[in-house]
């Protein structure tokens, strides 16, 4: 349940970091891939500080080389997906941008379960999680466009 909780905080966090990034773009004269670059750079920040407190440096850079070039790219997705919140928030809302990256990180993701791609365990796309997904996107479906399909 823990665990869960993380994600669910994670998920607060997106969409809070959205909306304060895409101020902060306004701030620095409407350029989102400023923000962005300084979203990662106070984050890169942080990150280092709690790497040098906490991890095995010894290790990381004895295994680092060693590593194919795939496993590099998770930091640039990253990047691509703050720059686009901080592009897209304050053009379609945080709601609105947000409906679709769920709906692609969760298509996205039965992908890499069911697959086991990108070395993760398999996970099995079962007829339940189809049926939890299709459930999942009417809601979100209805969050966002039901008052406008629905007027009284």
């Amino acid at each position: 349940m823990f665990f869960y909780l993380i994600a669910f905080a994670a998920g607060l966090a997106l969409a809070t970091q959205a909306a304060i990034n895409s101020q902060l773009s306004k701030a620095v004269g409407d350029q989102p891939v400023v923000a962005a670059l300084i979203s990662f750079f106070t984050g890169t920040l942080l990150l280092l500080f709690i790497t040098l407190s906490k991890a095995n440096l010894s290790e990381v850079w004895f295994n680092l080389p060693h590593q194919p070039w795939w496993k590099w790219i998770g930091g640039p997705l990253g990047a691509m997906v703050v720059f686009t919140t901080v592009l897209l928030a304050p053009k379609v809302g945080v709601s609105n941008m947000l409906f679709f990256i769920i709906v692609g990180q969760l298509i996205m993701a039965m992908l890499i379960d069911h697959y086991g791609l990108i070395s993760m365990p398999v996970r099995s796309a079962t007829l339940w999680k189809f049926i939890g997904l299709t459930v999942v996107f009417i809601g979100m479906t209805l969050f966002f466009y039901g008052e406008k399909w629905f007027k009284s």
